[in-house]
């Protein structure tokens, strides 16, 4: 059954019971019904699994459910990019939704201009009264590496991402004893060195900011999970496409990290020496930051 559908939809959801019934409406609307609907339960202790099971018997859209312990939102990623078998695959979070037409864009869009030289589709996000999350992407160009089109085009805000399942396989998270956060943009970038994506245009996903996804929850991932955050940041150091201020935002970040988890020989394990000494004093201003904020 699932070599025949070319697209799946992945959810990640960790006690989410409460909202993903929104993205399960939008999927049935779809006017196209080429998918599966993967939910990749993280250790949910909620209601999640009855739900799951009750659309199931419904029989509106072929859905896979697969729970685990908890993990984080990256450890859920990786479950889903191992369990996937579709060529393309597409990450809904539980709070957000698909426009009734995203599937069909898609698959007719890949179908015209998808090829092995791609990773896949940058699509546009919005927010639920239909304003753009950031900007749209630029019309003169066909395809660019999503670093290029932050640092090098200027796009701004959240973009959605349509990945070749293959590829995705590639990079996986690693996972830390005690914490439960890696940036997924960890993937995204190592694809990038590959790769360029097809940009298209179309709003893909309507998205829902929660309030407990704010700011502030960022700084108290930063406090919690150290380890997964310098691991980011000495990725993100050693790309062969970045510039030289990229890679020193990145050593900066590296040096709170560093700080927080009381790591003496992170000089030695940085793959950027001299920028890593020249961020010490901006990184460790941006750790006391972090301590009287979490605080």
């Amino acid at each position: 059954m699932n070599e025949m559908r070319k697209l799946t939809v992945f959810t990640p959801a960790y006690n989410r019971g409460y909202c993903l019934q929104n993205c399960y409406e939008s999927l049935k609307r779809q006017t196209c019904k080429d998918f599966i609907w993967l939910i990749v339960d993280d250790g949910s202790t909620d209601d999640t699994k009855e739900l799951v099971e009750k659309w199931k018997v419904q029989g509106e859209i072929t859905i896979q459910y697969h729970w685990q312990e908890n993990q984080g939102m990256h450890g859920a990623h990786n479950t889903a990019y191992k369990l996937i078998e579709t060529e393309l695959n597409v990450c809904i979070d539980s709070d957000d939704y698909m426009p009734d037409d995203a599937v069909e864009k898609i698959l007719s869009f890949w179908e015209k201009y998808g090829n092995a030289q791609v990773s896949g589709i940058i699509g546009l996000d919005a927010h639920t009264d239909g304003e753009l999350v950031g900007s749209r992407l630029p019309e003169h160009i066909k395809q660019s590496t999503l670093y290029n089109l932050y640092f090098k085009y200027g796009v701004t805000g959240d973009k959605k991402l349509v990945y070749r399942t293959e590829l995705t396989k590639q990079y996986p998270y690693p996972l830390f004893e005690g914490e439960k956060y890696v940036g997924l943009n960890y993937k995204y970038h190592k694809l990038d060195e590959q790769f360029e994506m097809l940009l298209m245009n179309e709003v893909l996903c309507v998205v829902e900011y929660l309030p407990d996804g704010s700011s502030m929850n960022m700084l108290k991932q930063y406090r919690k999970n150290p380890k997964g955050f310098a691991f980011l940041r000495k990725e993100l150091m050693k790309l062969s496409f970045v510039n030289t201020l990229f890679k020193f935002r990145q050593a900066i970040h590296y040096v709170a990290s560093s700080l927080l988890l009381k790591n003496k020989k992170f000089i030695g394990e940085t793959p950027c020496k001299l920028l890593t000494l020249l961020a010490i004093p901006f990184g460790t201003l941006l750790y006391f930051y972090i301590y009287l904020k979490t605080d």
